[in-house]
């Protein structure tokens, strides 16, 4: 099995230091790359990483402010726009030219931008619960709780709070399973207790800037040829059977994948999503 290469880190065009990992680098084929959610970083990838690099290379990223990216001193910057430059920037450095966008929830309208700035470099987008529009539900949900949950003393307290943010949408989850969910959110960045792994500002960004700048059904539209599959958490308040239903009159070809027994986000290791995963790589690359 593929396994990742020790962090690395590139430039951005303003000078920060963003991570990414590289697996399966040697291996042909069109590359993925793996965008992760609001408050996510790319260790949520890491073992569908190490799974599908046995054949092609997969690259996953930490956003600005999360993971081992450095913070940004403006806070205004935490963007889509801002993103998507950054995974250009990765993209020219690894010199990969297309690539297959995986992408879970802000990581899907990542990938929507990625498509009408640049068609002919994506090769197919795999969107876990997100479209170019949000259930305001949902959206109140994150923002009342992003950058404002209390610390945690230790990894028992952090497996408690992800239970508390998660546990509605993944019914069935032990405690070592929202313990391993916690390992992936949390670290013990200057001391043995852990924190959150991602700058709070981002919370403000999100109450005062929004999800997306501009239209995003408009670089839905950017999909209209573009092979798309969509994961969706039958349980999600993020992503509703109306919002599938109007992008399937917008794009027709659409593939649904419902992932039952999750909500926001389906985690990508469900079987039904692995084959799927599977079955589309295939057919696009």
């Amino acid at each position: 099995m593929s396994t990742a290469v020790n962090r690395q880190y590139f430039p951005s065009t303003d000078g920060l230091n963003i991570c990414y990992r590289d697996y399966g680098a040697e291996n042909p084929g069109t590359p993925m790359i793996c965008l992760p959610g609001l408050t996510r970083n790319s260790r949520d990838f890491d073992e569908l990483a190490q799974r599908f690099s046995r054949r092609r290379r997969v690259v996953t990223i930490d956003f600005r402010g999360r993971g081992y990216s450095d913070y940004d001193p403006d806070w205004q910057n935490y963007h889509p726009s801002t993103y998507v430059s950054d995974i250009w920037a990765l993209l020219a450095l690894l010199n990969i030219d297309k690539v297959i966008v995986i992408g879970t929830s802000l990581g899907g309208l990542c990938a929507m931008a990625m498509a009408a700035e640049h068609r002919e470099r994506i090769a197919g987008i795999i969107m876990n619960d997100i479209g170019p529009e949000i259930n305001p539900a949902g959206i109140a949900r994150i923002q009342d709780y992003t950058g404002r949950l209390d610390p945690v003393a230790n990894w028992a307290a952090a497996a408690q709070q992800t239970k508390a943010i998660y546990g509605e949408w993944l019914p069935g989850f032990s405690e070592g399973d929202f313990l391993r969910m916690a390992r992936r959110a949390y670290r013990e960045i200057e001391s043995d207790v852990p924190r959150l792994d991602f700058d709070p500002d981002i919370g403000r960004a999100i109450r005062e800037v929004g999800a997306q700048k501009g239209d995003p059904w408009q670089y839905f539209a950017a999909l209209r040829d573009v092979p798309v599959i969509l994961f969706w958490g039958v349980l999600s308040d993020i992503l509703t059977m109306d919002i599938i239903d109007k992008m399937k009159a917008e794009k027709p070809d659409l593939e649904v994948v419902p992932v039952a027994e999750r909500g926001h986000v389906p985690l990508l290791d469900e079987p039904e999503c692995l084959s799927a995963i599977a079955a589309f790589i295939a057919k696009v690359a």
